[in-house]
């Protein structure tokens, strides 16, 4: 380790991997500092049952944002694999099981399956005019995430070629989401469906006057103009691969187990002073980049962090290794079918309304709304051939309105008692209790583990758990100062946010870790030869 860098990079999860791979293909002398002894971050896939040689994606699970342009330039090696089912929503019709299953390979078995839950063929052309205004909204914002920001005026003139555009921009930008819900969908649980984009990680509501709502859709569906969410074949461990791969071979080195303690800001260089192995040591930099939240950014520099009162994280994450598949009551669908797309539970419209009013009383709701992922029905690669021979599969369940503040002063009783809920609410859905098909460790305990909020703040520094690490920004400048700004900025001279707490931060989409790169390769162009940090660097984007 040299005692002097061009850019010194806290945090090596993904966006810091991907900032690290940019700066270091540009000749940049670039050092990672990561506190965990494995790097990725929220971005890997740990074997979280020890008795079992089976690889979990933990924190996260599929990707959408991730744009094509960073898998060309850093020349990952990726299979990001389509699954067949895109979604599965159980539910009880006068007395009788059924779902609505919303194909990714063939529409007609979607048209047919809305057809069985609402009598009509409206609701399905109404769904498909909805999500058109998020296709017509990603086509002309997509292309504009890797590049510095631009005015929400300028952004609103591309809106103006027709009415159909127009009503996009009103309904994802100026109005709150619930407006547009209500005006193109009649079915409640159709509401609930599309409206579940809007409240992952987030304590919001359809007619949230904050627009938080909207902001949280659109990340969910603007990701490379389709908003499909696919599966990283390997599980998120082999995305980490391929960026630290891509890090090292542009020439970063990178520490774990690093114990940060201070942050200097004295003239032109940044100073690190960190722990690691019991040795106190120090580096230099021209150049610093935060890849965690701004909370975590103001301990190190002894500033004051004020939050906005939408940053609260609200999430509950649930990670389990079954030995085989739970039975559906709703007989008309195959295990296969319900579990390889996304299964809701408790996620209708009014549903939500009142758990989301429940969560803000300051108790868990009544009823959970929750969905659950299987990732080993699309890639069964993360688990042992003797694994996959007896028909293991992984399962993720993500909590909706499950705040932070709910946890925060007893994380392990309340916990326990979520867990409870939310299994018992995919319980009802199932003709075997999820219990049962749980793998069982040598212990004889079950293989489920419960993360909430607090253990993820714990866990990952994000402010109050939330998977942004703040509430998410609309994917423009906001304010006038904003225009033209990569989003990374801070207070601080020559430190940028490279992480999730960047503007157009968020998701596995290394997409502020590609923006801070720019940032830092836009000020060397600024600056004469002869000052550049080193004589190799070959200015590029």
């Amino acid at each position: 380790m040299k005692s002097q860098y061009d850019v010194v990079i806290l945090g090596a999860g993904h966006n810091g991997l991907v900032a690290a791979s940019y700066l270091g293909r540009a000749g940049l002398r670039v050092l990672l500092l990561e506190k965990n002894n494995y790097v990725g971050g929220a971005t890997t896939s740990q074997k979280v049952f020890p008795d079992y040689d089976a690889q979990l994606s933990r924190y996260s699970y599929l990707v959408s944002l991730l744009p094509e342009k960073i898998i060309t330039d850093l020349g990952l090696k990726l299979e990001l694999r389509r699954r067949a089912t895109a979604s599965f929503t159980p539910y009880l019709n006068h007395g009788r099981y059924d779902g609505l299953l919303l194909s990714n390979v063939d529409e007609e078995v979607s048209r047919q399956s809305m057809f069985e839950l609402t009598g009509n063929s409206t609701e399905f052309e109404q769904m498909k005019a909805f999500y058109n205004l998020s296709r017509i909204f990603a086509e002309q914002v997509w292309d504009t995430m890797l590049e510095p920001l631009i005015a929400k005026d300028e952004l609103r003139r591309r809106f103006n070629a027709d009415d159909v555009s127009r009503d996009a921009w009103r309904s994802l930008v100026e109005e709150p989401l619930g407006t547009a819900i209500e005006r193109y969908l009649q079915n409640d649980l159709v509401r609930g469906l599309v409206f579940t984009d809007a409240k992952i990680g987030v304590l919001t509501h359809a007619h949230d006057p904050s627009l938080l709502q909207n902001r949280c859709f659109i990340y969910h569906l603007i990701g490379n103009k389709t908003g499909e969410w696919k599966v990283p074949v390997g599980g998120m461990g082999a995305v980490v691969r391929e960026l630290e791969q891509a890090a090292r071979n542009a020439g970063a080195e990178i520490l774990t187990n690093v114990d940060l303690r201070t942050l200097g800001q004295d003239g032109e260089q940044r100073t690190v002073e960190f722990y690691r192995n019991g040795e106190q040591q120090a580096v230099e930099a021209r150049y610093l980049l935060v890849n965690f939240g701004r909370n975590v950014l103001a301990k190190y520099t002894g500033k004051l962090y004020q939050p906005n009162a939408t940053d609260e994280g609200s999430v509950f994450k649930i990670n389990m290794l079954l030995q085989r598949l739970p039975k559906l009551k709703a007989t008309r669908y195959t295990s296969d079918q319900a579990w390889s797309g996304t299964f809701h539970s408790d996620e209708g419209y009014e549903q939500m309304n009142a758990s989301y009013d429940q969560a803000c009383s300051g108790r868990l709701p009544n009823k959970t709304p929750c969905e659950v992922y299987c990732h080993t029905l699309t890639d069964d690669s993360v688990l042992a051939p003797e694994l996959r021979e007896k028909g293991f599969h992984t399962m993720t369940l993500f909590g909706l309105d499950a705040p932070w503040n709910l946890f925060v002063r007893d994380n392990r009783t309340m916990r326990k008692h979520a867990e409870k809920r939310f299994v018992e609410s995919v319980n009802q859905w199932l003709d075997e209790p999820l219990e049962d098909c749980l793998a069982v460790a040598r212990d004889g305990s079950l293989c489920i583990e419960s993360k909430s909020a607090v253990d993820i703040e714990d866990a990952l520094g994000m402010f109050q758990g939330n998977i942004f690490q703040n509430a998410p920004t609309f994917p423009f400048a906001e304010r006038k100062e904003q225009v033209g700004t990569w989003g990374v900025e801070t207070d601080y001279e020559n430190v940028f946010l490279c992480g999730s707490s960047a503007h157009r931060g968020g998701a596995v989409s290394g997409i502020p870790g590609h923006n801070a790169a720019m940032k830092v390769l836009q000020l060397i162009r600024k600056t004469p030869s002869a000052q550049r940090p080193t004589s190799n660097v070959e200015v590029r984007s």
